[in-house]
């Protein structure tokens, strides 16, 4: 990991001249207590800027979700949101903040899309084989609600923003030479619908589907 990295962190959310600051490209990460929308809370956000050495990590209390700086980004169509598993990311942040995320990019989608040679699209095996980066997951099951972060919590949490704007210029190529980019981007399109329709309770249902019983 890049030694002149900085890992911020906030309470509930970040000042409003951080906000200026990110710019029009945001990674963007969650941490929560589990996988499920009914019964996990969010515990973080970690953000990073395309251009910044900076992560803020944006910690939550159990019952307080004020963040107005932080609605102002998932509802500013000009600034990019880059996400590894989008669904998930979106919907857990709409559901506690209140904010629909939108202009989404999802690095597994297009990994999914541009890597059909292969069927592992996790964040660890993509940045290993396009950019040679060795992600560690061991606090990936650690708990999140802790009022104090450790040192391996927080390294833990900026490495899941820290190269996806990276990951993003080399999919893209992919993308572009076996002309699925078109493809892609209107599933990223799609993600901010599906991830509402996880939220409202059709997480498990395919609405496309001719039958779902």
């Amino acid at each position: 990991m890049n030694s002149s990295l900085e890992i911020i962190v906030h309470k509930e959310d970040i000042p409003e001249n951080i906000l200026a600051s990110l710019g029009d490209e945001v990674a963007v990460d969650t941490e929560t207590l589990g996988l499920n929308l009914n019964r996990d809370r969010l515990c973080l956000v970690q953000l990073k800027g395309k251009n910044s050495n900076k992560v803020h990590l944006v910690q939550f209390a159990s019952s307080k979700y004020d963040s107005p700086n932080l609605i102002k980004l998932f509802n500013n169509d000009n600034i990019l949101k880059l996400y590894h598993y989008a669904r998930f990311d979106i919907a857990v942040i709409l559901k506690f903040l209140g904010a629909l995320s939108v202009n989404n990019y999802c690095t597994k989608i297009a990994s999914i899309i541009a890597r059909t040679y292969s069927n592992k699209h996790g964040l660890k095996e993509i940045c290993q084989e396009l950019l040679g980066i060795t992600l560690s997951k061991a606090q990936q099951s650690s708990y999140w609600g802790e009022q104090a972060l450790s040192e391996e919590q927080k390294l833990y949490a900026a490495s899941d923003v820290l190269y996806l704007s990276s990951l993003k210029e080399k999919l893209n190529a992919m993308l572009e030479k076996e002309k699925r980019l078109t493809l892609a981007q209107s599933c990223f399109s799609f993600i901010a619908t599906r991830s509402l329709l996880d939220v409202l309770g059709w997480n498990e249902i395919d609405v496309f589907a001719h039958s779902i019983s």
